[in-house]
C-alpha cells in the first residue's frame, strides 16, 4: 500500500511535543499543592524546592508562574510566593465555577452519551472507597468522579479548567479547617445525576450536581447540620518533600 505524501514529497509526521523542564515541575508542584506537600499559606522556597526536585532556579520561577496566573500560587509584593488560600467566603464562588464547567460538561454529554462508562466506573470506586476509612482517598475519588465527569465531555478546555478548579477545591478543604474532613456517605445524588444523564434529563442532572456543591459549601463553611452527614477526619500529615525529578534529555 502506498504512503500518502505531502506536496513536497516527504511522509507526513506529527511530532509528540515532549514536556519542558517547566511543564515537569509546574506539574510536581500542583501535585505537591494537591497532597498537602506544599500547606496553604506556605512559603515556596525557590532554592529549596529547586535543590529537592534538582532542578535550576530559573524553570522553578517559570513554573510557579504559571501557577500565579492559574491561581494556586499568590504572589505579595516583598512576601514572595505562597500557596494560595481558599477561605470561607470565597467558597461559593469557587462552586459557582466548577458550575460553569459541569453543567457545560452536562450538556455536551447528554448529547452524546458514549464515555459515560467511564462516569459509571468512577462512581463505582467512590462508592467502594466510602466503605473504607481512609479520607484521603475518598477525597481523591470524589474529585476524580468530578473530572471523569468533565472528560466525558470530550471538550479539552473544560477538562483543563477542571483541572485546576478540582486543585482550588483541595486547597479550600485545607483552608477552612486543620484537618482533613470528607463525606463518607455517598450522597444520592451521584446516583441520580448518572440516572438523569443516561435519560438525556439535562435538568435533572444539573439540579442533582447544584444539591452536591449547595451540600459541600455548606459543609466546608461548617453550616451544615452534622447529622445529616456521615463524615471521616484525617490530619494532614503529608512531610514537605519534593522528590527530585527526571529533566534529562527535557528541552527547557
Amino acid at each position: 500500500m502506498a504512503t500518502a505524501k505531502t506536496p513536497f514529497g516527504a511522509a507526513s509526521v506529527f511530532r509528540v511535543a515532549r514536556p519542558s523542564t517547566v511543564d515537569l515541575i509546574s506539574i510536581e508542584l500542583r501535585n505537591a499543592i494537591f497532597s498537602g506537600a506544599l500547606p496553604v499559606g506556605g512559603p515556596i522556597g525557590e532554592v529549596e524546592i529547586a535543590t529537592q526536585l534538582g532542578v535550576s532556579r530559573s524553570p522553578l520561577r517559570e513554573a510557579a508562574q504559571r501557577l500565579v496566573q492559574e491561581g494556586l500560587l499568590t504572589a505579595t509584593p516583598g512576601r514572595g510566593l505562597r500557596v494560595s488560600v481558599i477561605g470561607t467566603e470565597h467558597l461559593q464562588d469557587l462552586y459557582d465555577a466548577r458550575g460553569a464547567v459541569e453543567f457545560e460538561a452536562v450538556r455536551i454529554i447528554v448529547r452524546d452519551k458514549a464515555a459515560l462508562d467511564q462516569v459509571a466506573q468512577a462512581l463505582d470506586e467512590l462508592e467502594k472507597l466510602s466503605e473504607g476509612q481512609d479520607a484521603r482517598a475518598i477525597g481523591d475519588a470524589d474529585l476524580a468522579f468530578h473530572r471523569a465527569l468533565v472528560e466525558a465531555s470530550g471538550n479539552r478546555r473544560l477538562s483543563r479548567y477542571m483541572a485546576t478548579l478540582a486543585i482550588e477545591t483541595r486547597i479550600a478543604s485545607f483552608s477552612t479547617s486543620d484537618e482533613y474532613i470528607v463525606r463518607r456517605d455517598v450522597s444520592p445524588t451521584y446516583r441520580a445525576l448518572l440516572k438523569a444523564l443516561r435519560a438525556g434529563d439535562v435538568d435533572t442532572a444539573i439540579a442533582a450536581l447544584q444539591q452536591q456543591f449547595d451540600e459541600a459549601v455548606a459543609r466546608l463553611s461548617g453550616d451544615l447540620e452534622p447529622e445529616k452527614v456521615q463524615t471521616i477526619t484525617e490530619a494532614i500529615t503529608v512531610p514537605p518533600v519534593l522528590q527530585p525529578l527526571d529533566v534529562a534529555g527535557a528541552p527547557e
